[in-house]
């Protein structure tokens, strides 16, 4: 070990021998750069990029402001495979109006390596050109389709083609498009101009100062205010409208849509100026940022992303209120505001700390909803948070909170419920001071759990050692102590009492009582049997309980069950016509004519259903098999979201219809950049190979 220690105490010293720097580069590289943070502060920067979306380049030119905190021979940006050239470097003190001076750099592909004799407490500014082709980290949608969006060459339903241009940080790294810093400790101020082709919206972080426009492009010009780390660094391209809103506090709020959608916006946004107002007056701190946008892009790669200012969403979240109850935006809305306090304000220091954005993005998202469904809702979603929680411990996958390698479930769900035991604690009044001031004190700063838990003793005058080794040390999630919590509510206490393993009396009263839906769902899923006609009549989603569960129908209840084609959702429908469609053979033409044109969700889960049973049921249309083929063929093209083109692809395997087109497409699918998609498209392919 004490080797190992000299060496690397030699290598640091080298690097203020100028001579032998470039000798010992890459050994340097290892240590001494991973903490750049310490001796330089990268201010701000000023790129001015132009993207070509059918090469899927980027060119750029961008100016870098930062200060000198110790003396050093080299900095550096991360740059990966990127080409660089005119990089020239003026210090503060030199005539800034004169040319700046070439720099000695080195381009390793990885990172921009900038030579220079650097002088502590001093200003510089760095110029450079660049081109990269992202092979991350910006994606660049349907721009190699031949199609328009008037051609429909398979007939097919709600046919657009959404040429797009749209970036994820968090976890790709910015500096695939952008050179930049890709440790979240150094917050920088961004300011982009981006020129692009007339004809499309471009969407980025902070204010739209200007646009300009020549012949073929437009220039957007974006100004942000403050700092931000930059993984939060984002863009969009598409075509879209927008409605813009403004909070109690007079912040402007702009909802972005695809014009054909417009009659979407309502449902896909409801309750959103409500959360924002909401959470304004709950944190106790301003919008810290200039506007809030919200914008949806085909096949994102995750439900949503609290890019600063800038969410992007997955347009899967677009919907009309039929489709509202069962799938909406409400939580994602609201757990990506409430990063723009945590995580986006005050960024963990590092992954071990990664609680301090999820878990209180959770926590909020779930107190904003509160506010909207009720407190029992609240209660509700901590209830299956724990349970949650229990069955990944008994699955030997817990991890403490403070795990940098802890799961999904660990960061976000276990997250909310120690904020929510701790605001007990501690109670409600020093709970939120503390919040106040771990926000204000840490404002554009990075965090650790230790400044967190401070801010909560200071405010609350107690100790929180043990509740800290209990609750975020400890890989145990403390069920029990949990179920004390919740069962403070008597919502969860009757949920709870209510038992219907054995049937009884009192059982077969339950569904036609005044108890809640959710117990009513756990007597459905407890006993079927108990099912009567009377049962028929309860809420939206008691009756899609029993359209999911019942898979044999009674003759006895079929009527009943019928009117669950009628119903306000999409799920309810989806279970219905299948079940029907199995349960009574004679009627199957009569419920393919019930539902025909019906598309569901984004996804068109009850399209694709239809289409498969029309093919599959003799009697139904034979004159128009070889149309619901081909339209079932052709939502497995690359142009449709890869939710779409999977539902096809299942379906079609299922009836073993899958063609020399659709095993192409499957194998175009194997390279798609959503991961679980590609996943499937390998698996999928594996089984028809078997």
């Amino acid at each position: 070990m004490y080797y190992q220690v000299a060496f690397w105490i030699k290598v640091c010293y080298i690097r203020s021998m100028k001579a032998l720097l470039h000798y010992f580069f890459y050994f340097s590289a290892m240590l001494c750069w991973a903490q750049q943070t310490e001796w330089v502060d990268f201010r701000s920067v000023k790129a001015r990029i132009q993207i070509y979306p059918e090469s899927k380049k980027v060119e750029g030119q961008m100016t870098v402001a930062f200060d000198i905190l110790k003396s050093t021979d080299s900095i550096f940006l991360d740059a990966v495979e990127m080409e660089l050239d005119e990089v020239n470097l003026t210090m503060s003190g030199q005539d800034l109006n004169s040319r700046p001076e070439a720099v000695k750099f080195k381009n390793n592909k990885k990172q921009l390596i900038i030579f220079n004799a650097f002088k502590k407490d001093r200003h510089y500014e760095l110029r450079l050109h660049y081109v990269a082709y992202p092979a991350k980290a910006m994606y660049f949608i349907d721009w190699d389709t031949d199609l328009t969006d008037k051609q429909n060459p398979f007939n097919l339903k709600e046919h657009v083609i959404r040429k797009q241009v749209w970036t994820q940080g968090q976890g790709k790294y910015t500096s695939n498009w952008l050179p930049s810093i890709d440790d979240m400790n150094d917050k920088i101020e961004f300011d982009l101009t981006i020129r692009f082709n007339k004809g499309y919206e471009v969407i980025a972080n902070g204010h739209l100062n200007s646009k300009h426009s020549s012949d073929s492009t437009v220039t957007w010009h974006y100004d942000m205010q403050q700092p931000m780390s930059s993984y939060l660094v984002a863009l969009a391209i598409g075509k879209y409208d927008k409605k813009v809103v403004h909070s109690k506090s007079g912040v402007p709020l702009e909802m972005y849509y695809y014009p054909e959608d417009s009659f979407k916006v309502e449902p896909t946004y409801r309750y959103t100026k409500q959360i924002f107002d909401f959470l304004e007056d709950e944190i106790g701190l301003p919008y810290p940022w200039q506007n809030y946008k919200q914008v949806p892009v085909k096949d994102f790669l995750y439900a949503g992303m609290e890019n600063t200012g800038t969410t992007i969403f997955t347009d899967s979240y677009i919907t009309d209120s039929l489709g509202f109850m069962d799938k909406n935006y409400v939580n994602v809305n609201a757990h990506e505001l409430a990063h723009q306090w945590f995580g986006n304000l005050v960024t963990e220091t590092s992954g071990t700390h990664h609680w301090l954005q999820e878990g209180f993005a959770t926590y909020y998202a779930l107190l904003a909803e509160k506010d909207i469904f009720g407190e029992n809702y609240y209660y509700w979603q901590l209830y299956e948070y724990a349970l949650e929680l229990v069955a990944q411990e008994r699955m030997g996958q817990s991890t403490s909170l403070l795990d940098p390698r802890s799961s999904s479930t660990t960061f976000y769900k276990k997250g909310a419920w120690v904020l929510h035991l701790l605001a007990e604690k501690v109670g409600p009044t020093a709970f939120k001071e503390a919040i106040r001031n771990y926000l204000i004190n840490h404002r554009f700063k990075n965090v650790s759990t230790e400044n967190f838990i401070d801010e909560l003793e200071t405010a609350s005058g107690k100790a929180l050692d043990g509740f800290v080794a209990q609750w975020l040390k400890d890989s145990v999630f403390y069920y029990d102590q949990a179920m004390e919590s919740l069962e403070k509510s008597t919502f969860i206490q009757e949920y709870l009492m209510v038992d219907c393993e054995l049937a009884s009396s009192k059982c077969s009263s339950y569904l036609s009582s005044g108890i809640s839906d959710e117990a009513k769902l756990k007597v459905i899923r407890q006993n079927k049997t108990l099912l009567k006609r009377e049962d028929f009549k309860n809420s939206l989603r008691v009756r899609q309980a029993i359209a999911q569960s019942l898979s044999q129908i009674p003759l006895e209840l079929k009527t009943q069950y019928e009117s669950l084609l009628d119903d306000a959702s999409y799920l309810t429908i989806e279970a219905a016509l299948y079940n029907l469609w199995v349960n009574f053979p004679e009627d199957r033409v009569r419920y393919l004519k019930q539902t025909d044109g019906i598309l569901g969700f984004s996804n068109k889960n009850i399209r694709m259903l239809w289409l498969t049973l029309a093919l599959v049921t003799p009697e139904f249309e034979q004159d128009n098999k070889e149309q619901f083929l081909r339209e079932l063929r052709g939502y497995t093209d690359p142009r449709f979201h890869f939710e779409v083109r999977q539902n096809a692809f299942q379906y079609l395997n299922s009836i073993q219809a899958c063609d020399a087109v659709c095993k192409n497409n499957l194998k175009q699918a194997e390279q798609h950049h959503v991961w679980q998609f590609s996943k499937f498209a390998k698996q999928l392919l594996k089984e028809m190979k078997e």
